[in-house]
This record gives C-alpha cells, structure tokens and sequence, in this order.
C-alpha cells in the first residue's frame, strides 16, 4: 500500500530517504501469566523512553509509538458483546487492528470488500468494533491525519485447527486485501496495524505519554497479557505517519538495515520460486510480493520475517537466518553453529546493520542484536518473575532486592522465552538447538566445494603472454593511463594496500569531463553518517566476511541438501586460473556459458544497445539449455570490435534476470579488461557480479615486471597482492556503509550516478538514483568508441602510447583542475599584495571559461534583475563574519599554519576551524598584540583527540564532525612519523606512535545517539553553538532534518571535492557529491519539515570566488567554509604529498626543517577572506539583494547557463537542484528560532548547581545526595562546565564537589566532569558513562540490598569513559561492548567488559578483575591494561596485531596494579577485589599486561635517554627521530 503521509518525490527530496530509529522495551511474565500490571508497565517503560524518540515542529505530535500485547480474551469477548458479536473460544478467531479512511461512505465499501475476501478465504467476518479513543491530547499535526480506527473480528473455519493454519489463513486474507487496496489512490488510507489471532498492535502517531490515553482499551483492568513490546519512534522527518509507527505485526526493531537494497532485489527474485507445505501455489501467489517497498526498514525486515516463519521456521530459526552471527573469521563459534550459518548463507544474505531486534509470535519471545552489538538492549530477570528488557535500564522503576540478574544482549547473541514452557532459553542452547535440527554438516560437506578443488583447467598457453603482443591496444580502449598503472595498479600490486593520495579531487564530474570517461566514474559511493554508522573493517576484522558462494539457490522456503550444492570463494576476485576452472569444469548443476559483451564498431552507438538487448535474450537462452554460471566477456576487443561497458552489461542482465524471475537460478561472473581499481569491483559486486576476472589488470602487472618496473615480486605474489588489496578495498568501501560482508554488499546498489539520465537508469540500473539527469547510452557508446579509436585508429601516425593521465595531478593540455599552476599563482600574488584587481583576474580563470565547466555551479547563471546601489549592500565585515575555515587538525598541518588560519579568521569576525587534533591551552589566552589565537570552532571527531571539558568551554562553536568531504564514512590515520612531542602532547598520547581515528563515533549509531551527543556538548557549553558536520549524499536532506530535530544550532554540507590530509584514491574520486546537490537537497527538505527557520545552514568543499558564495546563498546557505583556499594563500603549491610529511613550503607537516620554509602570513588569508565579501557583495548588488538572508534559497535567481557548450552536459537538468516547495510565505528560509536545549529540565539545573554554587565559588568542599532516573542525562556535565570555566583545565581539589546518586542514571552520567568531581551511583547507569572524563572520579556499584553477585552482572552500558582523558572510575559489576574506547589517560578499574574494549585507547591504566568480550585491544596504541585471566583463555579474545601480551613481572608496577585494585575495594567493597587481594602472590601472577609494542617499544627508550640525563622533551624528540628513521628503513 502506498505510504501516504509523506510528501511526493519532488525537487532532490525522495521519500524513500526517509530513516528512523527509537526506543524500544519489552516486559513479560516468564511463566506466561496474564495481568493488567504488564501492559501499564510497558506504557511506564515507553514513557520513560520518551527522550529516544522524536517530536515535529508541533511538540504534542510525536514521530510514533505503540505497543503489542496478546489478545486478551475476556476484554475482547465482553467488548464485542456490546457490538452484538458473539466470539468464539480462544485462539479461534483472529483480531484485525485497521486504520481507515474518514470518509464514511468510502469505509462501507472497503468493509464490503474486506468482507468478501474474508468469505472468500473461507472464514467468517464476525463484526466491526469501533476503537474508542480519545483524542483530545493529541497534536495539531496528528490530528490532521488521524485515520478513523477499527477492529474487524474473523472467525476460523472448523477445519483450521491449528493456531498456525489460521495466522497463515488470516495472513493470506491481510496480503490479499492490501493488493486490492493498493489499485486505487482512494484506498491508500487503509492499513493494518495487526491481523492475527494471538496478538494485537495498538499504535499511532504520538507521544509516548499519549499511547494509553488515546487509546482507552489500554487502561481497563481486563485488558491483560502476559507480554508486552513497546516502541518510541524517531524519525529523520516530520512528516505525520500513523502507519510508521511502531510496532510492526511481529518486531520492534531499534536501529536500520544498510543492505536493505539488495535484501529487498535478492526476496524479489527469491519469491517466485518458492513452494511451501505450509502454502499452496494458489496461495502463494496471493502473498505475493513478500515485501511491500513503501514501508519503513522495519517492516520490510518483519515483512520477509513473518513470510519465512509462516513458511515453517520457529522465531529463532527465522532470526538466525536473518541476522546471523559473524560466524566466518570468529574462532571462538562452534562449529555446529558455523555449518547452520554456512548452509543458510547459500539461502540468503544477511539484513545486515546495527538493530536490536525484539519479535514475538504470542507464545515465545526472542530478542537478539546485530553481529557488532551497535544497540543497546538491557534486561532484568526478577524474583517476581518477569523479564524486562529495554534500549535502556531504569525506564521501569525495580526494586533491586528483587533483582535476580542484570543482562546486556551480547554482539551477534540471541534471547528466547518461552511462556508456554515459562523459561528463558539462552543463546547457546536455542542455537545449538536449532542447528541441530538438520544434518547440516553432512549436507555441506556432500555438496559444496571449494573453487580451489576444482579439477585443474587446460589452459592452451600463459593468458598473460597472449595478450603481451596486444596489451597496448587493449589498455587504450579501455583508457588505461600511465598515472593509473603507476599510481593505482601498480601500488595495489606492490604494496598490497589500496593507494593514498591528499588535498582532495580538484577535476570535473565525469559528466563535466572533456574526456571520454570509464562509467563508473559517473557513479559515486553512498556511506552511512548519522542514522547508521560505518564500521572499522580493519580493527573489527572479526565481524567481516569476504567470503561468498556461488551456484544455484534453492528453495528459500523449503531448503533440503541440494541448496547447499555451491562452490565457495574465499573472495570474489579471480584469477585468470580460477576462471578457467570455472569456466571447464564439468561438475553437475555449474553449467558455464560464455557470453561475450562485445559490438561492431561500424554499427556506431545504435549496435551497443542492440548487443545488449540480444544479451539478454542470449541468457534466457542458456538458462533454458541449463546454463548455471553465466561469464561475460570482454575478451575479443580488436580493430571491428568495441566492448559493451562491464558495468551496464551486469546491472542490465542482473535486473533482466530479476524481471524474468530467473536470477537466483544463476550466478553472474565477469571477464573484463576495464576494472583495475577498487571503486570497479565494488560497483560491478554492488549491481549483481559475483565473480570478476579483470585479466588486464593482471596483464599490466606482468607486464610491469617483464620491463623491472616493478622488481623483486615474482608474478604469482604480485597477482596475490593484488587480489588481496582489491578484496580489502572492498570490504572498506562496504565498511563505509556500514555493512560487514561482501554478500551482503553484492547487489545492494549503494550507489548515486551522478550524470546519467533516467532512461538508462530505469533500464539497466533499476531503483538507483540519479536526480540531475544526463548522458543516454549514446553518449556512453561514444566515450566506449573513442576510446576504441585511441587504441585502432583510422590513420596510425607515428608510435602508440598511453595518455600520461591527469586525475589526480594536474598536466599541460590534460583534464581541468581548479588549482593549477596559473589559478595558484594568481591567487597568492593578489592576496600577497592585497590586489583585489589581481584577485578578479584568478576568479575569472575559475568563472568564465564556459569551455571549461569544473563543478555544476558553473552550468549556472543569474537572471538579468533590477540593480541596487552597492552602498547599500550590507559591509564586507558583516559578510566576513559568516565565513569560516575548514577543520585542518594540529598534526595535518603546522602549528605556524594552524595558528595563522585562526589568527586571521579572528581578525576578520569569521571562524577558524580546531579541526580533530586538539588545541594548546596557551592559545586559549589573547597574545599581547591584540592577535587570538584559538579556534573558534573546537572540533569533536571519532578520536576525540584533545577533548576535554576545557577545550569545550573554551569554544563559541562546537562542531561534530560526523563525516568529513574527502573520505566520509571513513576513520583518521596518523601515522607515527607524524606524531611529533607536540602533537601528542595535544592529543594525549606518545610521541612516535601511530594515531587511529575510528570510522564512527562509537557514541553515535542513530539519530537519536546523535541528539545525545548534541545535548552532551550543549551541557558541557551552554554557550557554544553546536553544529553537525555532514557529507553530501543522496538523502543528505533527511538527516540534516534529523540533526535539526535533534536540536543541533547548525548543519555542514561538505561537498565530495573537499581537501585532505591523506585518504584513499577510491575515497577521493568515488564517495559522495557536490554540495551544491546536497545543500540544495538539505534547504528543500527542511523547508517542506518546516524546520529550516530553526537551524543555520553551512555548506564547504573547493569554495573559491565571490560567484561560490552567492549561489550557495541561492542554493539555501547562509555560512560558508574555505579550506584548500586559505592554504594556497599561506603558500600551498598542490604538489600533493601531505600524507607523506614531505611537504615543502612547510604546512602540511610538523618537520622542523621543514616548517622553516613557511612563509604564510595571516594578513594573506584575512586579504582573501575580504575579497570573497567584495566579490559577493558586487554581485548582490548586481542581482538587487541588500543582504544574504534576502538571497537565501532564492533559487529563482538561477538559471541554467544556455551559453555553455558541451558535448556531455546537455542532457543535465537542474530543474530538480532550483526547484522551490510550494509553502506559505510564512515558511522561514533562514534560521530565526534557537533551538530548545530543555538544559533548564536538567538534573544539574534543577538540583546539583545551585548546591555546588559555593563550592565552585570559594572551593569549599560540599557533598549532595539525591535520587537519579534515566531521563537524567549527562548529568554533572554542566557542574562540570561551570569549574572549567572558572579554573580552567586545573579543576579544584580532588574531592571538592562530592555527588551521591541511587537509581539508574540516563545515558553520559559524568560526562566530561573535571578534577575535583567525584560522583557516586549507588545502582547501575546506561550508556557512554564517564564520555570524555577530564580529572573527575565515578564509583559505581550496586545497592546495599541486591542479591545477585555485582562481578557477574552488568551495571554500566557500553561505550563507557570514550575519549576519557585524565581522571578515575572504579565500576563494581560489568560494562557494555568498547569500554574505554580511545581512553588517553583515566585509570579505571572494572570487573569485566564485553566485546572490543580498549580499543584504539592511547594512554592512561585499565585493570580487569574479570572476563573480557572479543576483539579486546584492537588499534590499542598506547596506555596499558591488566586482564585476570583465570582460565588462560583470553588469548583468544585479544587482538594480537598491535599489542604484546605479558605477564606481570616489574614489582614496582605489580604494586600500582594492587594499589589501584585496593582503591577499588575501598570505594566499592568489591568482594572480587578483596578476593584478589587476600592471594595477591597468586593472582597477581593470573594478570596479563597488555601494551603496544610500538608504546612500550618507545617508551623504554625515553626511559633509558631520560636516565642519561637528558631531559624529558630532549629524550622524546631524540626517541621519536630514531623512530622515524628506523620506520624509513634508514
């Protein structure tokens, strides 16, 4: 059914960009006793949700919530007595939950049909009972759109006798009636909630406190369960959208499903083979399509979970099938696990993102968490004998001597109750269950096999040899360069890594190109930000997987041993010999067919789609005569002959094959010359291929042997290193969207073209967007011919060569870059001799060269408009102050570089950018000449780099930087030759020692953790603007309108072309977009969510003139940022080797020697900054505006520029990038509203600050005990704020300000409290305890009262003391997964952590008196950590790569260690501490030392040089130069 609250696709908004995320609880009797007390304590729970979900510019319309109960018979049989329905006994009839629409006339008819499809399902429609509710609560928004309400109630038929048979018969009767619904528009109001016979869904569009108002069934005595699943929705809009609320007909889900696109693809092709016991043909094709496409995530997932369990699965089974664990690289899985998961992989790919999942049938409940624990889910078992389970502990109120435990879902892990048999079954058990249910072992070992067993192929010669005599022919027409083979394949084949360059990608769009250009390059990555979060592919290796399988599916729905008949690849790469083995063998069930993707040149552009479209035909054919592998060719390209782009051949025959229903019956594999870097694969894997064999790439590589260009590698190694690097490159790139394995990735288009018009993309690349329009298959078919004639030309004159290639550097007479030698040199003469004259003439090589269009905002022009004076456009000085410089850290550049940008930004009224790295204290203070230089801006990136509460209170703006133009969706890497003393003085760490920022921020995995984050920063500087920095995308808008929601001061669109210190070729040239596409997006979207008036707007990325400012202006910005500008003024010449620390005008390094070639000057950039404002200001008066808030998103003004004559770009439309939405004039273009922070409803505001007044004041200790619930948040952070802002990073006394607690606090309890706070919790605490601690003390432990053991029960969540930089904790009871992630000098003691903890942590001591999870230490580069380990099998736990495992043998440190331990006792009363206390001369000896071997390596010898006498700076930069020598190899 169509979802028809949401506005049409109009302008860039889609609405299927739409993202949600929430709060989710589940409470139940575990022996399945039905009570009034569980559905009023779920609507308690939801209630005190309230914060995780979201509310609309109307705060009394929330975004949704709900909640699911069993049907409760006796209510329902008294109720439906009034109605005059006499219902039959228990479980024989079914309730449906259905919205309608409130045209009374409308409703009697679809009752009618209703009806109809009831009989004619063979069951009997019993009565209609109007749901009573009262709406007078309920928002302006909501009412608007409330549908009118109704239960219908269906009885079974006498031969329905099992529960099952009806909810599949009441299923068939729900799916045929949403088909017939959805053929008309007038039926789209029809939905339903639930139809089932066990459980009921009440739901809408509310407020979480409304739920039990609104509806009035809820609070009557008999309404009774012994179940009940509540849900708070947050969504990224603010449509109203009752029918998007939660919960869906079987789950709650908090979080999103990044492979969503291809999961959908793959049950599209899936359903149409299935056959069940369970359904007949007949009634197969009436549930049909499985998933309805215009829900949410959520339901499309419960969609597909509902088919397969009706289809025969229990609840577990369907889960484990669906979100598995990540069994492949996991040692520790048992291996009747790996062979179910390994079996269920030839069936499906998993639905794979953060979620916590919560599903119910009415008689079980199962629970589980996606592989990498992104969620929280904690839960209770009571004495009382309940279970309670939620995002978060303490939104029901338990009394803790009733507590038997306290659980977390683990990574991956699953939770079952089962009421009828009232016990919890944990994860083990239910698993190794269900795994046993079918020999899968046997089924695999008997059917599946490896691709290196297949026989051996005879391959009539060295392929590489054949095709040395024509290799230069076929590198021309497939565009080979000589800056590809030696900047790409030949770093890809050598050094196995996918290569890095800086300074951003300064060449056109590949539609804007005047070279013919490959076509993927009009296609660029998506990446997840804010909603979802990327993930660490490299450090979390352990949840990858590379791995996929090859063959015929079977039966989705009815699997038997012959499913599994696959051949395995251990990565989808293959080598010219593994093709052949596939391509030869003659293994029953892998028939393999060839089919070549070449045409005739002669026939021009018209033969290519001929060709492609007999392709087709060609691959029905083989299926028929039962062709299993299909290989596409383009081997065979000669003088007649041209190729089909690989590309368009895949996504056209996958989408083909989908369309006749046949693809899973096959598997797609492609021989071609064209792909040879990362991006390639991971296009061809994401639109269908499953194999690619790109025998050019591996034809260049010997061929770059045979000349020595590349020495001392055999063929066969440089081959491996190749497909290694490429594999990796892949897995990265799917890592950025947050997905965790390549099969899941592999037909999932998670792609954007950019350039390509919709005929194409309708045809061949069904369902990818592409908003701006653009080229057709002839132009494609011309770029493929003239490349074909560079490599077969008509007339040969003189010798052939590859083209030297200018992507990535710019040539004489090659591709257009914006920074080349004249536009640099004009620039830094203009603004070195402060010559605006000079400055027209650089903006007038960027501006007016029509025959060279650079980026979109030069196929614009203004409209001819009425002149103002230009005395009367607003000053060049009120225009500076809405100019800022981009985030550049202390380490990417030097300090003289890093101090100039700030000290001319605040020269000039603007803002410098701190960028990730931190900042020195002493630049807090104004130098004596009057100059500042501090930043105003203070970055907080995924590193957390420097962030302290004084770095925060020292900020006007705080900017979360969630992705970054150049690389989004990816971490930082400095490397440890760039760490100089300084630096990591800054940053809290060691000099010499590599520095990882990790791809997320591990505190934000939603929307809502992203609000958390904002109110976290807003607490810590109730001052600071605070602003969210975001990569354009496709959907961008959507999240700027979850980021105002979430109550952000501001939102950046950084544009794709931004520049960098170092990032990967792929991440440069592939991922994300302009911004004038993604601001325009963000500006329409958050006009249509009436929400633009209540956030500023910024947008960056290559902003260079005057003319960049106006239309971003015109395009809805109202502040503007300038990065690579600013550093070409200080002197930078683009030779592009900032990742190198070579740079030779010293910015982009910290060499000393280096950095006396500096010859910047802030004058220069304050210069640039004003002749910006000239410029703008000459072409506002030009165009009649007085001001920049009048110009803002007045798109009107805009036009396409007729006079631009290009052979590529006339197919663009920018129609959609100038469309205006059709709101009142009332609708604010600019912000004019703040934004309500609520800090007033703090814990801090409320009660601790005005009892600490005096305390901060005079330094006089006080001590404060109070309650405390987990609608408390951050609380002690604004404390906290107060004494830095008084005393600075010093703090007061240890001690001074003392804060007891007991309860369950909200989420960041202590989050960045300086020294002198030390705060107490009596109870347990939610996630990101102790965020960023700065000097302060948290103690947690347990009530006096509770009777579990507190070392075996979790008390703090996850992603505890992230960034903590100075400070103690002491944690009676076990935290959540990555504890002490990027810790840089607290010292904590815990009783035990769950899965990646200390990761990435660089400083500071963590003792584990207990069991750690996986992946313990990854990326650990400094600080030390003690694990207990008593059984000796943490070993298996830790990953090894960066870290020396060690016993405990220096006694000076044995004793620091017992010390810290007794200080733990002390504050805790820890009986595991006393425990080991009271044998420490055998438990001391059960520690294993954890530290990194290049910390400890260092280290040592700073110890042994400082022992000489030299001093402590001496001794670190003499160690740090040894360091960086013996890494050069010297």
């Amino acid at each position: 059914m169509k979802m028809k609250e949401y506005p049409r696709q109009q302008g860039l908004y889609q609405p299927d960009q739409e993202h949600e995320a929430c709060g989710i609880g589940m409470i139940a009797n575990i022996n399945g006793e039905k009570s009034h007390a569980i559905v009023q304590n779920a609507v308690n729970i939801l209630c005190n949700l309230e914060h995780r979900g979201g509310q609309s510019s109307d705060t009394s319309t929330g975004d949704g919530a709900g909640i699911l109960t069993q049907i409760p018979h006796r209510f329902f049989q008294k109720q439906c007595d009034k109605e005059g329905i006499t219902l039959p006994d228990e479980g024989k009839y079914g309730i449906g939950m259905l919205f309608m629409p409130k045209d009374y006339d409308l409703r009697m008819e679809i009752k009618e049909i209703i009806r109809r499809i009831v009989k004619e399902e063979g069951q009997n429609c019993l009565g209609w009972r109007p749901v009573p509710v009262n709406d007078s609560f309920v928002g302006k928004v909501a009412s608007k759109t409330k549908p009118v309400i109704r239960q219908v109630f269906i009885g079974a038929s006498e031969d329905l006798t099992d529960r099952m048979d009806l909810e599949r018969r009441l299923y068939i009767i729900r799916k045929r009636i949403e088909q017939e619904m959805g053929l008309e528009e007038k039926y789209k109001d029809v939905y339903f909630s639930s139809l089932s016979s066990s459980t009921i869904v009440y739901k809408g569009m509310l407020i979480p406190e409304q739920l039990d108002s609104f509806y009035i069934d809820l609070n009557h005595p008999e309404f009774k369960s012994a179940l009940a699943l509540v849900h708070s929705r947050f969504s990224t809009n603010t449509f109203p959208s009752w029918q998007r609320s939660h919960p869906n007909r079987y789950s709650i889900h908090n979080g999103e499903f990044n492979t969503l696109r291809g999961n959908v693809n793959w049950m599209r092709a899936r359903q149409e083979l299935c056959t069940s016991p369970y359904f007949n043909d007949e009634d197969l094709k009436k549930v049909l399509p499985v998933i309805d496409e215009t829900g949410s995530d959520s339901s499309m997932f419960d969609n597909c979970f509902e088919f397969l369990h009706l289809s025969g699965r229990s609840l577990a089974h369907t889960a484990m099938m669906m979100v598995p664990e990540p069994w492949v690289n996991d040692p520790t899985i048992k291996q009747e696990k790996k062979d179910f998961y390994e079996y269920h992989s030839t069936l499906m790919e998993p639905w794979d993102g953060p979620a916590a999942l919560v599903f119910t049938d009415g008689k079980q409940i199962a629970a589980c968490l996606d592989r990498n624990g992104l969620r929280p889910a904690r839960y209770y078992v009571t004495k009382s004998g309940m279970i309670v389970l939620g995002s978060e502990v303490g939104a029901l109120d338990i009394f803790a001597d009733d507590i038997i435990y306290k659980e977390r879902l683990h990574p991956g892990k699953m939770l079952l109750v089962d009421l009828e048999a009232g016990k919890i079954i944990p994860d083990e058990e239910i698993k190794l269950e269900i795994a046993a249910e079918q020999p899968y072992r046997d089924w695999i070992e008997n059917q599946m096999m490896d691709l290196e067993d297949l026989p051996e192929p005879e391959m009539a010669a060295n392929q590489n040899a054949d095709l040395a005599s024509v290799l230069l022919e076929q590198q021309l027409a497939f565009g080979y360069t000589t800056e590809e083979l030696q900047k790409i394949v030949k770093p890809l084949a050598t050094d196995g890594k996918d290569p890095v360059g800086s300074m951003g990608y300064d060449s056109p769009l590949a539609v804007l190109s005047k070279k013919p250009q490959l076509l993927y390059n009009y296609f660029k990555q998506l990446f997840a930000q804010v909603t979802n979060p990327p993930i660490d592919a490299i450090r979390e290796h352990i949840i990858t997987a590379a791995r996929t399988t090859i063959g015929a599916e079977g039966n989705l729905v009815q699997p038997g041993p012959e499913s599994s008949r696959h051949i395995r690849l251990e990565t989808p790469i293959l080598t010219n010999l593994q093709l052949e083995k596939l391509r030869q063998q003659k293994i029953e069930g892998f028939k393999a067919v060839t089919l070549p993707i070449l045409f005739l040149k002669s026939g021009g552009p018209q033969a290519m789609e001929k060709e492609l479209e007999a392709l087709f035909i060609k691959a029905d054919e083989a299926f028929k005569a039962g062709a299993t592998l299909l290989i596409l060719s383009d081997r065979g390209v000669n003088k007649e002959y041209a190729a089909i782009p690989a590309l368009l051949a895949v996504s056209g025959l996958h989408h083909h094959l989908i369309r006749q229903g046949t693809r899973i019956k096959m598997s797609l594999l492609i021989e071609t010359a064209e792909a040879r870097e990362v991006h390639h694969f991971a296009m061809l894997l994401g639109y269908g291929a499953e194999g690619i064999n790109p025998y050019l790439a591996f034809g260049s590589i010997n061929e770059l042997i045979a000349i020595d260009d590349i020495t001392g590698i055999p063929f066969e190694e440089a081959e491996a290193n190749y497909v290694n690097a490429v594999t990796d490159g892949i897995i990265k790139v799917l890592s950025k969207m947050g997905i965790s394995t390549i099969q899941s990735y592999r037909g999932a288009q998670i792609f954007e073209a950019v350039g390509i018009h919709m005929n194409v993309i309708d045809r061949y690349f069904t369902r990818t967007s592409s908003r701006l329009g653009g080229i057709g298959l002839d132009i494609i078919a011309k770029e493929v011919l003239m490349r074909h004639e560079q490599a077969y030309p008509e007339r040969v004159a003189g010798d052939t060569f590859l083209q030297p290639g200018d992507e990535y550097q710019y040539r004489a007479n090659g591709e257009t870059h914006q920074y080349n030698p004249s536009t640099i040199h004009t620039l830094q003469h203009a603004c070195r001799t402060n010559n605006y004259e000079a400055f027209k003439k650089y903006t007038n090589l960027l501006t007016k060269e029509t025959s060279n269009v650079q980026s979109l905002r030069g196929l614009m022009a203004f409209k001819k408009r009425t002149p103002v004076p230009i005395e009367e456009v607003e000053s060049i000085e009120e225009i500076c102050a809405r100019f800022k410089t981009g985030a550049m850290s202390f380490g990417s550049i030097s300090q003289e570089a890093h101090e100039a940008l700030a000290i001319a930004m605040n020269r000039i009224g603007g803002r410098s950018n701190s960028g990730e790295g931190g900042e020195q204290v002493a630049r807090f203070i104004p130098d004596e000449n009057g100059d500042n230089r501090r930043s105003a801006i203070k970055q907080v990136a995924s590193g957390r780099f420097g962030v302290t509460s004084h770095y925060l209170v020292n900020a006007d703006e705080i900017q979360i930087k969630v992705a970054q133009g150049a690389k989004p969706g990816e971490g930082g890497h400095l490397p440890g030759k760039k760490v100089y003393p300084w630096v990591a003085e800054v940053r809290g760490s060691t000099p010499g020692v590599e520095l990882i920022s990790p791809p997320p921020h591990h505190d934000i995995y939603s929307i809502e953790d992203l609000a958390e984050l904002i109110f976290n920063l807003k607490n810590a500087n109730p001052t600071a603007r605070i602003s969210v920095k975001l990569v354009s995308a496709v959907g961008v808008g959507t999240i700027a309108a979850g980021v105002a929601k979430g109550r952000a001061d501001l939102v950046l669109i950084s544009g794709y072309d931004g520049g960098t210190g170092a990032a990967p070729k792929t991440s440069l040239k592939h991922t994300g977009l302009p911004w004038e596409i993604g601001l325009a997006e963000t500006h329409q979207t958050l006009m249509l969510n009436g929400l633009r008036d209540r956030i500023v707007v910024e947008t960056d990325g290559k902003m260079m003139t005057g003319r960049d400012v106006v239309v971003a202006a015109l395009l809805g910005a109202e502040e503007y940022g300038f990065s690579t500008a600013p550093l070409v003024v200080l002197g930078c010449v683009m030779m592009r080797v900032c990742h190198l620390d070579t740079c030779p005008v010293g910015i982009a390094t910290q060499n000393p020697e280096l950095r006396k070639k500096y010859m910047g000057d802030p004058e220069h950039v304050a210069n640039f900054m004003r002749f910006i404002a000239a410029e703008a200001r000459e072409l506002m008066a030009e165009l009649g505006f007085r001001t920049i808030n009048e110009m803002i998103g007045r798109t009107d003004v805009l036009e396409a520029n007729k006079a631009i004559d290009h052979w590529k770009a006339e197919g663009i439309d920018l129609s959609a990038l100038l469309y205006q939405p059709d709101l009142p004039e009332k609708v604010g273009r600019y912000a004019t509203v703040k934004q309500n922070h609520e800090l007033e409803k703090t814990l801090d505001c409320q009660e601790l600050l005005p009892r600490c007044e005096k305390a901060i004041e005079t330094g006089e200790r006080v001590e404060v005990t109070t309650a405390i619930r987990n609608i408390h948040r951050a609380t002690g952070t604004i404390v906290g704020s107060a004494i830095s802002k008084k005393y600075g990073a010093e703090g007061l006394p240890e001690d001074t300000i003392n804060l007891n607690f007991k309860g369950s606090a909200g989420q960041a309890f202590g989050a960045f409290t300086p020294k002198g706070m030390t705060m107490k919790l009596i109870g347990d605490a939610n996630d990101f305890v102790g965020k960023g601690l700065s000097g302060g003390k948290i103690i947690t432990y347990p009530a006096s009262d509770s009777t579990f053991l507190p070392e075996n029960n979790i008390i703090i969540g996850n992603v505890a003391f992230y960034g903590a930089s100075a400070g103690e904790a002491y944690i009676y009871g076990l935290a959540g997964e990555r504890f002490a992630v990027r810790n840089s000098g607290a010292n904590i003691v815990v009783e035990g952590v769950g899965d990646h903890g200390c990761e990435y942590m660089t400083g500071g001591r963590v003792a584990i008196l207990g069991k750690t999870g996986k992946n313990f230490a990854a990326g650990m580069s400094g600080g030390i950590a003690y694990v207990l380990d008593e059984d000796g099998t943490f070993g298996n736990r830790c990953n090894a790569e960066m870290v020396h495992l060690q016993p405990m043998a220096d006694p000076a440190e044995i004793e620091e260690l017992r010390e810290m331990i007794a200080k733990h006792v002390g504050y805790t009363n820890s009986k595991n501490g006393k425990r080991l206390l009271a044998n420490w001369e055998i438990y001391s000896a059960k520690f294993v030392r954890v530290i990194p071997k290049a910390y400890l390596k260092i280290n040592e010898r700073i110890n042994n040089l400082q022992n000489s006498g030299m001093s402590k700076f001496d001794a670190e930069m003499a160690a740090f130069e040894e360091s960086k020598m013996a890494g050069a190899g010297k």
